[in-house]
This record gives C-alpha cells, sequence and structure tokens, in this order.
C-alpha cells in the first residue's frame, strides 16, 4: 500500500456527481489520477484557476481534517478503529444539496437541518483522534493565518487539530477557491445547470472515506467505509 503522509476522513460523492466533480476540478482522488478539465463556456478566468485551492483534495466534505499519525499509531490501527466508528453510525439524510457561497468560495451545503450530520462528524473527531499527532507550532501558525479565530475555535485548534469542529462544524463540499464577488456569481450561474441533474433530492451519506496525501499534496482513496455495517449484518441475522 502507497505510504501518505497524512491522512484523512471525507464524504466522497459517488456517480455521475462524483464523476462531473473529477471533470470540474481535474482530479479523481477515486482513482489516483489527474484528469481533463470540465468544457463549461464562458467562465470569468481557466477552470484550472478557479479549482486549484480544492483540486487536491478532490470533491469532497471534510470531517475529519488532515492529520499525520500519532507516534505509535499505525495505519492498520486507524483502519480497524474507523471501521468500528463507521459500523456504530448510521447514514444520514439531508433534504438536498444546494449551491452557496461561503467566505468567498462556492460550496455545495445542506438544505434543512443537519443535526445528526453534526452529530456523525463530532463522533468521527472525537473517537479517533488518539491516532492523530498534536500540530507542529508551524502547521499552528499556518491555521491561524487565515483569519481571527474566536475563543471556541482557538480552543478546538488546540484540543482537536482544527478549529472548525464540534458546535463550528460546517458540512460543505468545496467546488472553488476564493473568488471575487462578481467572478462568483458568474461561476454560479454557468454552474447550475451542470450540477441541476446531478443533485438527486434527499442526498444521502451512506459511508465515509479513509484519504491520504501522497508526497506531491494529492489525496487518494484509501477505503471506503459504509455507515451502520453492524445495524445491517444485525437485520440480516434477525431475518435469516
Amino acid at each position: 500500500m502507497t505510504r501518505f503522509q497524512r491522512y484523512a476522513i471525507y464524504v466522497m460523492p459517488e456517480g455521475a456527481l462524483a464523476r462531473f466533480g473529477a471533470h470540474w476540478l481535474g482530479w479523481d482522488p477515486l482513482s489516483g489520477c489527474a484528469v481533463d478539465y470540465a468544457a463549461v463556456d464562458g467562465l470569468p478566468r481557466p477552470l484550472a484557476e478557479i479549482t486549484a485551492t480544492p483540486r487536491k483534495y478532490g470533491l469532497h466534505a471534510t470531517i475529519k481534517p488532515p492529520f499525520r499519525l500519532a507516534d505509535g499509531a499505525n495505519l492498520a490501527g486507524l483502519m480497524a478503529d474507523l471501521a468500528a466508528v463507521c459500523d456504530a453510525l448510521d447514514p444520514v439524510t439531508l433534504d438536498a444539496l444546494t449551491l452557496a457561497r461561503l467566505g468567498g468560495f462556492l460550496a455545495l451545503v445542506p438544505e434543512g437541518r443537519a443535526d445528526r450530520l453534526n452529530a456523525l462528524a463530532a463522533a468521527v473527531v472525537t473517537r479517533l483522534d488518539r491516532h492523530r499527532a498534536p500540530l507542529t507550532e508551524a502547521e499552528l501558525a499556518r491555521r491561524r493565518a487565515g483569519g481571527r479565530l474566536t475563543p471556541p475555535q482557538e480552543a478546538h485548534l488546540a484540543q482537536w487539530g482544527y478549529p472548525f469542529v464540534l458546535e463550528e462544524f460546517r458540512f460543505h463540499i468545496t467546488l472553488t477557491g476564493h473568488l471575487p464577488r462578481k467572478e462568483a456569481e458568474a461561476v454560479a450561474t454557468l454552474l447550475t445547470p451542470h450540477l441541476a441533474p446531478l443533485l438527486q433530492d434527499p442526498f444521502v451519506i451512506a459511508s465515509l472515506c479513509l484519504m491520504g496525501e501522497d508526497e506531491a499534496g494529492m489525496f487518494h482513496l484509501v477505503h471506503r467505509y459504509p455507515l451502520g455495517a453492524a445495524a445491517s449484518r444485525s437485520s440480516t441475522a434477525t431475518s435469516a
């Protein structure tokens, strides 16, 4: 198995949305390959520039942000614990996803309540944290460089290695880097008809993915874990 410098736990869309996302970003993390960019006419700048920031991650929503393995931790142990956590967590159904502008970038965000999704993310962040190495001073400085953190965000950064977890968590599938407002509006207008047939209602999160970052900084799928596998096995055994 390829050795990775960091790991992360993401929601990775499947099917037509995943295929479009790979071509939108120019990177398919499920196959670990660069792909041709989507043909979208009229963009205010080349698609490679619009998507340069999120490209290396692939089309994803972060559940547990990238982390180095702690001293004494190993990939096999992380995979075993993630499998157990996913076994015990139920799939989550969102009413829908919608395109929105978040702090200067475009992303898909949930419509309606996301309480169960937020609880799932909190469980993954906290139950697997023993596998995460503490941030270095340089890593802490980079996390703080994006802007002033609130006291709760600073506390989360110190305890969990990332400011936007637990009550600060907001599920989003990133589609662009930072864009000026007029460019973001233009990209959203052009992107909407491409996304509309791909955003099925409801949007079901049925698995979590362990991702690995290679030496070039690109993320690859290590393994996809179904949610609620323990309950599914129990139901099958009961009905047998």
